[in-house]
């Protein structure tokens, strides 16, 4: 059938309900009895907890109090690891360690009450940077401070060094970013002996909560529920930490024998949750004097924080991305996530690819300037062609030509008249210089490997009794559009109008296990199983006789509604299958990386001002080849927030950490790019349908976060001639640069291969 929805901007599903208020978030529900919880937390990055007082002058006999003694199963946030407890019993490993939860129906005194509590800790020495962990100054995790270690190889890297006519080598790092979303962190909880535990909450991923919620209480699937209430963004923020806050409020519930919510202010989110790993990268460059990098020896480490969380999971997607869009023959490249003694890093937007994209980005940009090579020419020597093969080894099938999306990019940002224009006008007098610069890179879709075979994900439609059809999935709605988007790929699947189609509320008593939502999946992997489920009904429906072809909207709705009548229900199941071809070897990390990747250009044109050395981003190209662009609107709205997002790690956003904590953890002074610091940003798309995607859907939601930052500081490269290894690039790390007259030779060390 011919696609009438896909390919169109139809009105968002929950707009309406939005935009006149009717959505409840979980701070607009209350429940009858309901009280408020509260975390008493550490202070010090690292000790020994010797004891908990209650100060005086609090009634604490109206209180209801929780410490670990209390929990009923086992005290870990299960995930990957379970390394790190609910509830601190004994050891404390960083500033915003959870120890008490309080409950009480009088917010004001709870408060009060959270600050009367003394928590008696014997001092450690901490680790507060990747350098001293992996230096061992202290050692706060297993024998070597290191969660997890990667190694990908390709080809023979020593015999690439020994050919290469010159060698550059680069030291790159990227910063903490707190992911900021709207609706802070917030649950409400209730137990019953009969039903066991109940969660409604702001969050990402329903049944992350329920698996950390079964050993937690010692209690079956069918005792632990989880609803998703309306949420206002996540961006990774409310991936995996809602389990501890879901844990803390059922905990307290089940002790106060009423509903439990908790609600973080924005201090207590921004300081004690998760954020973007940072990262340290060191990239060595095997290179012929035409430009072609014939080897890549990348050191790659980030910031896991005091527990592993999601840490080994991002590595390895910052360790597949590490090589980019580019045919080397030879890589070597090693990956290291470490433990410090900061609150744990986890998932944000990007996931591990946006910190070492940037490094490799940035390293061509200094090649390139070493060379005497355009950025854009150093990159087309280097391409990826389908055929070809990447860092994995995984062969490209993409039908991806990047020097044509180049060109395109390009051309769109004016890059050779602003090149010529930029070089005349910043030879005049004045503090102001302006460049353009640019990044090229991929981003694959869904997990990695055989992580979408392992996670098996399910997905449902089914007929209503008046007719309409609705989508039972766990994915779920954080303002990117998944209601949209699955309601027009059900309509089209089932040749029927937009508004047949509902989508129902993520709730693991009543939706499969369509896995979570992360990795740009969303669109890709559970869309087609919502077109093939669909697909499917639509045949069960032909062949009851009830339906004929053609049929019309209204002729569908009434055969639903008469089958429903008839047999009681009508529903229609898809289970994931894995594509034939995919092949990984998680050990070796060699094979099939992705199904897919989606591949873009983006290209930016900044000022910089040699009197305050601010940097400011005035033009912005981003292009994208995405396979089949499902909602335009919403689709551009992907790439514009997430660019904004990327300038504002690029630029803005810099997370001051002060003994494992973060010291500006207020908005105040937690500088964000606000509108009127951001540029014309415009979202370009080319479409090359991938077969396993609903018509030809790839991944997007990643894409944008990963491009911003390389091409804002390569732009900053070309106004000032200065290369700038770190990001957040402030005034304050553009004067650094500035006044030390930061040259090529400098951010990036060149050895000229002796040759006989």
């Amino acid at each position: 059938m011919k696609n009438r929805l896909i390919g169109t901007s139809v009105p968002r599903k929950e707009a309406f309900d939005k935009v006149t208020g009717r959505a409840r978030y979980v701070d607009d529900v209350s429940f009858p009895g309901m009280i408020y919880g509260t975390t008493v937390r550490s202070k010090v990055a690292r000790g020994r907890l010797r004891g908990i007082a209650l100060g005086p002058g609090i009634p604490w006999d109206e209180f209801v109090v929780v410490t670990a003694k209390d929990i009923p199963g086992i005290n870990a946030i299960h995930l990957i690891n379970d390394d790190q407890p609910c509830l601190a019993d004994g050891v404390i490993n960083h500033p915003e360690e959870p120890v008490v939860l309080l409950a009480h129906p009088d917010k004001h005194l709870l408060e009060k009450a959270r600050q009367a509590v003394v928590l008696d800790i014997d001092e450690l020495p901490a680790v507060h940077s990747i350098e001293d962990a992996l230096a061992k100054t202290a050692v706060v995790w297993g024998e070597d401070n290191i969660f997890k270690r990667y190694t990908i190889e390709k080809g023979d890297i020593a015999e690439a060094f020994a050919n290469a006519d010159v060698i550059l080598e680069g030291h790159y790092e990227t910063g903490a970013q707190e992911q900021l979303y709207i609706e802070n962190n917030g649950v409400i909880a209730s137990y019953s002996e009969e039903a066991g535990v109940t969660i409604w909450g702001s969050l990402q991923c329903p049944y992350y909560i329920q698996k950390a919620l079964i050993p937690l209480f010692g209690v079956g699937p069918e005792r632990a529920r989880v609803i998703q209430l309306e949420t206002g963004g996540g961006f990774g923020g409310k991936e995996e930490y809602p389990s501890m806050i879901a844990s803390h409020a059922a905990l307290l519930a089940k002790k106060a024998g009423v509903p439990v919510k908790i609600i973080y202010d924005r201090a207590e989110d921004m300081a004690a949750t998760t954020k973007r790993h940072p990262s340290r990268t060191v990239v060595r460059a095997a290179v012929m004097r035409d430009g072609t990098v014939v080897g890549l020896d990348i050191d790659f480490a980030i910031d896991g924080g005091a527990y592993s969380t999601l840490s080994q999971v991002v590595l390895s997607r910052g360790l597949i991305h590490a090589a980019g869009p580019y045919s080397c023959p030879n890589v070597h490249i090693l990956g290291r996530a470490v433990a410090t003694n900061s609150p744990p890093h986890g998932a944000f937007r990007g996931f591990g690819a946006p910190q070492s994209i940037f490094a490799l980005e940035r390293h061509l940009d200094e090649i390139g300037k070493y060379l005497g090579i355009a950025p854009d020419e150093i990159r087309r020597r280097n391409f990826v062609k389908p055929g070809q093969t990447l860092a994995t080894g995984q062969v490209v099938r993409d039908d991806v030509d990047m020097n044509v999306l180049l060109d395109r990019a390009l051309e769109a940002a004016g890059w050779g008249d602003k090149k010529a224009r930029f070089a005349v006008e910043n030879r005049e007098e004045g503090s102001v210089k302006r460049g353009i610069g640019l990044a090229t890179f991929l981003h694959g879709t869904g997990f990695t490997g055989s992580g979408e075979k392992f996670l098996a994900s399910i997905v449902g439609v089914e007929a209503t009794a008046d007719g309409h059809v609705r989508v039972l999935a766990a994915s779920t709605e954080i303002g990117q559009g998944t209601n949209t988007i699955f309601a027009q790929i059900a309509g089209d699947a089932l040749g029927v109008d937009y508004d047949v189609i509902q989508v129902g509320q993520p709730d693991t008593a009543f939706v499969p296990n369509s896995g979570p939502t992360v990795a740009s999946r969303t669109c890709t992997i559970v869309g087609k199983l919502v077109e093939t489920a669909a697909l499917g009904l639509r045949q069960t429906l032909l062949g009851s006789g009830l339906l004929e072809e053609p049929y019309s909207s209204e002729q569908f709705v009434k055969a639903c509604s008469a089958y429903v009548a008839r047999s009681g229900e009508l529903r229609a199941y898809a289970e994931y299958k894995q594509p034939p071809y995919i092949k990984w070897d998680e050990d070796t990390f060699k094979g099939d990386a992705y199904g897919a990747y989606s591949w873009a250009v983006y290209v930016a044109s900044v000022k910089v001002d040699t009197l305050t050395y601010e940097a400011t981003v005035e033009d912005f190209v981003a292009l994208q080849e995405v396979g089949k662009v499902i909602h335009p609107t919403l689709a551009a709205g992907q790439i514009e927030g997430g660019v904004a997002q990327g300038i504002g790690w690029a630029l803005y956003e810099n997370v001051v950490w002060k003994n494992g904590r973060m010291a500006n953890d207020r908005m105040t002074d937690y500088i964000m790019p606000t509108s009127v610091d951001l540029p014309p940003i415009r979202a370009l798309f080319a479409e090359s349908p991938y077969s396993y995607g609903p018509s030809g859907a790839k991944g997007i939601g990643e894409l944008p976060m990963d491009g911003p930052g390389p091409a804002i500081v390569n732009a900053i490269l070309d106004a000032v001639g200065i290369g700038i290894p770190r990001i957040p690039a402030t005034p304050e790390v553009v004067m650094e640069a500035y006044l030390a007259n930061t040259s090529v030779t400098r951010v990036c060390r060149a050895t000229e291969v002796a040759r006989g």
